[in-house]
């Protein structure tokens, strides 16, 4: 299948019989429909314009959500992940940005694989030491609950 060159990137090497430069990687039936949809949409410059300006908003949008959500236990970072794939349909700065943080997490993975159970059980113990402390600040100065305090008091008259 070619590569389209407009907005996706630079040629990867792979080239087919032709010459032209070809994926290397096989796509679904359903990724191979949005692409078409999405080049139909990108041969019209109303639709490009568009479709660039949808992104960019349902993105920041994702993005704005995801970044709110951080300092809470749960998927903050997994939803800011999700923005930026979804500005990486249009915005190669994003496919960079994207690349960059995948290439992170697996190397920040693999580093962690390779240690000892020890420093693994530590590593976990101080990310649960952080979620606590931020659940607990988070409750504490936006809705008021004190939680040790209440478990304190509630240990002090049991």
């Amino acid at each position: 299948m070619p590569v389209d060159q407009g907005d996706r990137g630079a040629d990867d090497g792979y080239r087919g019989a032709s010459g032209v430069a070809v994926d290397p990687r096989p796509r679904s039936r359903w990724r191979d429909r949005v692409h078409t949809t999405l080049d139909l949409i990108r041969a019209n410059p109303v639709g490009r314009v568009t479709l660039k300006i949808a992104v960019a908003v349902v993105g920041a949008i994702v993005v704005t959500v995801g970044i709110a959500l951080i300092p809470l236990p749960g998927p903050g970072w997994l939803i800011v992940i999700g923005g930026l794939v979804i500005w990486a349909v249009e915005f190669i700065w994003a496919r960079r940005l994207l690349a960059f943080t995948r290439h992170n997490v697996q190397a920040w993975t693999r580093w962690v694989i390779g240690q000892s159970l020890a420093v693994r059980f530590l590593l976990g113990a101080v990310g649960l030491v952080f979620v606590a402390a931020v659940l607990w600040l988070s409750l504490k100065y936006s809705l008021g609950i004190d939680v040790v305090a209440r478990v304190l008091h509630y240990l002090a008259t049991h």
